[in-house]
């Protein structure tokens, strides 16, 4: 006798197994809570991790369009990416990002002439997005003195900061999304994604920006409320682009890695999209 398959799981309008999401976000926090509290730099080890992980992940989603990325060349150069922007700041990673781009391409030289132009402009593209975003999660670390131990000083306020006013946008444009979403904002690119989820992303991000700089970095208020809407803003983009991503290679996630989320790149999206304008904000406002 055969049995017939059960089918998929409904996990409701948000399309999420909300206590595996739950359960490994929270995991993932704790990881990111004591790198911070106990040696900040260590949290450089969780960003190059991240970066390591991200590129695999693109690098198999390139794969359904038989684009074959260098591994190797942009691991090790994001990695050195991540670690001489913390030590040594912007100009040093516009360096490193400079020159493990003229690696990577003369990495592909070996392959020959076919398919060069498509597999080199994907690797820069991807250098971009994840490696080179991600250093500013470096930069904004680094505020407090790279070799620094203090347990609160601004470089880890600043990350702080950083990752709860993102995923207050994620929680809000959640939360506002699934109870009065009525009017999607991209529905060929993300039909889940509504108006009223934006609105609910920018009221929170904007309450939870001003408490956080006022209370956490000694900001002023209305610094708060440009986080807010800067972050509520370039999350939502950041999330539909990685939407247009997925859509176009024909992946529903990036991978599996992350139980509840799909893929590391799936909740890296809003954070890589946010991080660089409120680096910027914090580091000119602030610091």
């Amino acid at each position: 006798m055969t049995s017939t398959p059960a089918p998929p799981k409904d996990h409701g309008r948000a399309g999420r197994n909300l206590p595996a999401a739950i359960g490994s976000a929270a995991v993932l926090l704790a990881a990111i809570g004591a790198s911070l509290a106990f040696w900040k730099t260590a949290f450089l080890l969780i960003v190059a991790a991240a970066v390591v992980v991200a590129i695999w992940e693109l690098r198999q989603g390139l794969l359904t369009r038989d684009i074959d990325l260098p591994e190797q060349p942009l691991m090790v150069g994001g990695v050195v990416m991540v670690v001489v922007a913390y030590f040594w700041g912007a100009p040093a990673l516009v360096t490193a990002t400079a020159v493990t781009g003229l690696v990577t391409m003369l990495w592909l030289l070996r392959r020959g002439v076919p398919g060069y132009v498509e597999t080199a402009t994907a690797s820069i593209f991807t250098l971009v997005y994840v490696p080179f975003l991600g250093s500013f999660v470096a930069l904004l670390l680094a505020e407090g003195g790279a070799t620094d131990f203090d347990r609160w000083d601004d470089g880890v306020r600043g990350i702080l900061v950083f990752i709860l006013v993102t995923i207050a946008s994620d929680i809000g444009g959640y939360a506002a999304g699934v109870l009065f979403g009525r009017h999607p904002m991209a529905p060929v690119i993300s039909p889940k994604k509504s108006w009223e989820g934006l609105a609910g992303s920018v009221v929170s991000c904007v309450a939870v920006g001003t408490v956080l700089v006022v209370q956490l970095l000694d900001g002023a208020w209305w610094v708060g409320v440009v986080l807010g809407l800067i972050a509520a803003v370039m999350a939502t983009l950041g999330d539909l682009c990685e939407s247009v991503i997925k859509r176009d290679l024909g992946v529903k996630d990036m991978s599996q890695v992350i139980p509840g989320h799909g893929g590391l790149m799936d909740r890296l999206d809003s954070l890589l999209a946010t991080i660089a304008p409120v680096w910027l904000l914090l580091h000119y406002t602030v610091f």
